[in-house]
């Protein structure tokens, strides 16, 4: 393990998580969204994994990430339920009137972010650790 890598790891893990949030809050006004903030997020996990390892970035997880796609999934989709049962469409953007501060109204279309967002993050991860987990598995039998 390179001690450059872990320290500095350190230190972009929560200004990557910050920004990746920042993306995803801006998403639903101007360019930005669930996707690409899901993108910089599992960058910064990765960034974690291949400095510390797969399993101190399982532990780090706290879940496994498979969990994340599935409450991904089940946000998107209830978002899209909000816009059936209101005005009879699924996926019909419903914005709250009253203002935020900082993120301005919400809106189904943030919540379908959020979950786009987790979503993204879930399967990045499983991907990125099921090669590590592959990787390792073949070093072993060397």
């Amino acid at each position: 393990m390179s001690i450059l890598l872990s320290t500095a790891t350190r230190y972009l893990l929560p200004v990557l998580m910050l920004f990746s949030l920042f993306l995803l809050m801006r998403g639903h006004n101007e360019p930005g969204g669930g996707f690409s903030g899901g993108l910089v997020a599992a960058i910064a996990f990765a960034f974690y994994a291949i400095a510390f390892g797969e399993e101190a970035t399982r532990r780090m997880l706290f879940t496994h990430p498979r969990n994340f796609i599935v409450w991904g999934l089940a946000v998107a989709l209830a978002s899209g339920l909000v816009g059936l049962f209101t005005r009879g469409i699924f996926l019909t953007g419903v914005w709250d009137d009253t203002p935020i501060p900082l993120i301005g109204k919400i809106g189904t279309p943030f919540i379908f972010d959020i979950g786009i967002y987790l979503a993204v993050i879930g399967v990045t991860i499983t991907i990125l650790l099921a090669l590590m987990d592959e990787e390792e598995a073949g070093a072993g039998s060397k």
